[in-house]
């Protein structure tokens, strides 16, 4: 091949562009596959914060038959007679339980996990939940804060991008409960 028609093949602009339509069809495919990972790891995390929410929630209402009644008061708060006085009754419920039957849990090694298959989709820990009762008395109902349910819960969501296994992401839900007598 002489100098002339290798200059002629180089000069020649046809199919130039291909290699960059594969670049730009490379990195758009990237992204939506970044943009799918964050959209399952925000519906994993929405939905498992809905769940202890619920579970929540049912606590407080668990703690129904322990509230007292000020309905001429205005206010409620869990405590129970004893003889001349009243003392308070708190009822923690089984928030991780209701958590393994709303979401399908199971319990291993610690963690309450959930699995897609054979893969993990995510599993919680460190549940605490913090009951705070409301004053038997309270200077001014208006003022007074309810009984009020708060739960914090630790997510780990294994993340997955390229076909590898990255760090997974942990946050840490914090929901809250308020039981307000309706009559």
């Amino acid at each position: 091949m002489t100098n002339g028609k290798k200059y002629a093949i180089l000069k020649d602009n046809k199919g130039t562009s291909f290699p960059l339509i594969i670049a730009v069809a490379l990195v758009l495919l990237m992204v939506l596959c970044g943009a799918a990972e964050y959209i399952r790891l925000a519906i994993i995390a929405q939905g498992v914060r809905d769940a202890v929410q619920s579970a929540v929630i049912s606590t407080a209402n668990d703690s129904y038959d322990d509230v007292y009644h000020g309905i001429r008061e205005g206010y409620a708060g869990a405590y129970m007679p004893s003889a001349d006085e009243f003392e308070e009754s708190l009822d923690y419920g089984d928030i991780y339980g209701r958590l393994d039957e709303l979401l399908g849990l199971r319990y291993e090694g610690g963690y309450h996990v959930k699995h897609a298959g054979d893969a993990l989709e995510f599993k919680l820990s460190r549940l605490s939940v913090d009951l705070d009762n409301m004053p038997l008395a309270p200077g001014s109902p208006n003022n007074s804060h309810g009984f009020l349910a708060d739960a914090e819960i630790r997510l780990e969501v294994p993340v997955r991008f390229g076909g590898k296994l990255l760090p997974p992401m942990v946050i840490n839900l914090k929901t809250q409960a308020k039981y307000m007598p309706l009559f």
